[in-house]
């Protein structure tokens, strides 16, 4: 088991913190917690190794760089993003935060997760795994990279995935 970089106590409150700002739909907050070189991946529901697997080669959900997590933030914010307007009520609810490896700067962090959802009438559910890369930057943690590792066989009850886990 190597030193950690950062705490749990401060991993936790950055990762609940992150979910709040979800839940209360403040998606330009929740972009600026990215670095300028981070990963937003969601996972392939068929990939046979989604912890390992690479964008650049399999097909992914959604696989975005810093530039289009700032536009997906922008874009879910406005009035004509009409599959969120008006904004669905969301819970991300995160739990087993462990820390793993550091090299330099960075911290592995892996925790599961499960989003409820709210639109209309209907409530769904997201669950899974999500894999971060953590730094510190001017002595505030940062997201290098979050990788979502749904545990869902299909989409198909959810609809279509507007919201960000």
């Amino acid at each position: 088991m190597s030193a950690s970089l950062l705490t749990r106590e401060a991993v936790e409150d950055f990762l609940y913190h992150e979910a709040e700002l979800l839940d209360g739909w403040k998606l330009p907050d929740w972009s600026a917690l990215y670095t300028a070189d981070a990963r937003y991946d969601i996972a392939s529901l068929d990939s046979p190794d989604p912890t390992h697997a690479d964008p650049a080669t399999t097909l992914f959900v959604l696989s975005d760089d810093k530039n289009r997590i700032d536009s997906r933030a922008k874009r879910l914010m406005k009035k004509t993003a009409h599959a969120e307007y008006p904004h669905s009520k969301t819970r991300h609810l995160t739990s087993n935060i462990r820390l793993g490896e550091t090299s330099g700067n960075e911290q592995k962090v892996r925790a599961n997760f499960v989003v409820y959802r709210t639109k209309g009438d209907r409530t769904v559910q997201y669950m899974g795994e999500m894999h971060y890369v953590l730094v510190l930057l001017d002595g505030a943690i940062r997201i290098k990279q979050k990788r979502i590792n749904l545990d869902l066989y299909t989409l198909a009850d959810q609809g279509r995935l507007t919201i960000i886990l």
